[in-house]
């Protein structure tokens, strides 16, 4: 069966969505069910979604849907009609919608066929990611965050957890969802006899890690139901304190929505305080890292000296440059440091 696509080039589809004037609403939504033929349910699902002009990126395995989407405003309820008609599994389906969006959040669809919707690196026939812990309400998890025995886990990656976090929240120090289950595993042993909360952005890690820390043997597992993200439309909505510190990081072009007023993070340039995640701008790095507004006057949106010398080149010299150089998604991680351009700056870890 052909995968259907789109043909468009990127700079194309992104400036038609700069130029667009009708309002777009950002919104996550994902659900562990089985799909029997996983590439008919995308190519259906992508022909009514571009029929929607839907954006955005959607992953989708033989265990369900994984989905960050914009789509133009006075489409949702045509959107959740789609939805709740595809499968019994996904009607109701919870949608979190964004809390700060300007609709730019996509320009193009993007629809992968996965092993897994989610990278788990669980191959343990037996597990059973469908027993999963207990969801909580935003009113139960306020009062969890106040019980000394309850232990709140963040399932995000570090450069995630560095810019946002529930008070007092572990941090599993690693940037692939795949090294956090077994390391969480390891680091909770002791703690057996408290209540585990997991989290993480929009639900769909903090579910499966809740499966997971069930299968290892821990007893009173919650999960924080919908993510960061529901949690504080709720709290918000309900006029409840808001217990979630700074900015919760998102994987689209906002690369964050603010939460509350406080700024946890620092450049990665200067060490002021700052909490703006940026690309460097050198196509032959792309490092993602957090760069104040100064910083970023001083290295043209680079990382470093030696990339901001380099984007002066003629394009030609640029490409030449590159050839061959490995370029994978590149992040900072502060669980070391190196000096680079006279610089004291985290050392990047390279994941792929």
């Amino acid at each position: 069966m052909p995968v259907l696509h789109n043909r468009i080039s990127n700079k194309e589809l992104k400036a038609r969505m700069l130029a667009e004037t009708k309002p777009r609403t950002t919104i996550s939504f994902y659900k562990y069910f089985n799909i029997l033929d996983p590439l008919a349910f995308r190519n259906n699902l992508y022909q009514q979604f571009t029929e929607l002009a839907v954006f955005g990126r959607v992953y989708i395995a033989k265990e369900g849907i994984n989905a960050q989407i914009s789509v133009p405003t006075h489409n949702m309820e045509a959107l959740k009609a789609l939805l709740y008609s595809i499968d019994p599994a996904l009607d109701n389906l919870r949608l979190n919608i964004a809390l700060d969006d300007d609709g730019k959040s996509f320009w193009v669809l993007r629809m992968k066929v996965r092993d897994r919707v989610v990278a788990d690196g669980i191959e343990d026939e037996t597990f059973d990611p469908s027993k999963t812990g207990e969801y909580l309400k935003v009113e139960q998890i306020n009062q969890m965050l106040d019980d000394p025995d309850t232990l709140f886990v963040d399932m995000r990656n570090h450069y995630e957890y560095e810019v946002g976090h529930f008070e007092n929240a572990i941090e599993i120090p690693s940037d692939t969802f795949r090294d956090q289950l077994p390391m969480a595993v390891e680091m909770l042993q002791d703690n057996k006899d408290k209540n585990i909360v997991m989290y993480c952005t929009g639900g769909i890690r903090c579910e499966k890690a809740s499966a997971y820390m069930l299968h290892n043997g821990f007893k009173k597992v919650y999960h924080v139901e919908g993510g960061i993200i529901e949690y504080a439309r709720k709290a918000r909505e309900q006029g409840l304190p808001v217990r979630f510190i700074g900015k919760n990081f998102v994987f689209d072009e906002r690369m964050g929505e603010r939460i509350s007023d406080d700024v946890i993070a620092h450049c990665h340039q200067c060490g002021t305080p700052c909490d703006s995640h940026t690309n460097c701008k050198n196509d032959g790095c792309h490092l993602l890292f957090i760069q104040c507004s100064e910083c970023v006057d001083k290295f043209e949106g680079c990382c470093s000296e030696t990339c901001r010398e380099e984007v002066r080149l003629p394009e030609t010299e640029q490409r030449v440059r590159r050839a061959g150089r490995e370029n994978g998604a590149k992040i900072f991680n502060k669980s070391r440091h190196r000096q680079q351009d006279g610089l004291n700056i985290p050392s990047l870890q390279v994941t792929k």
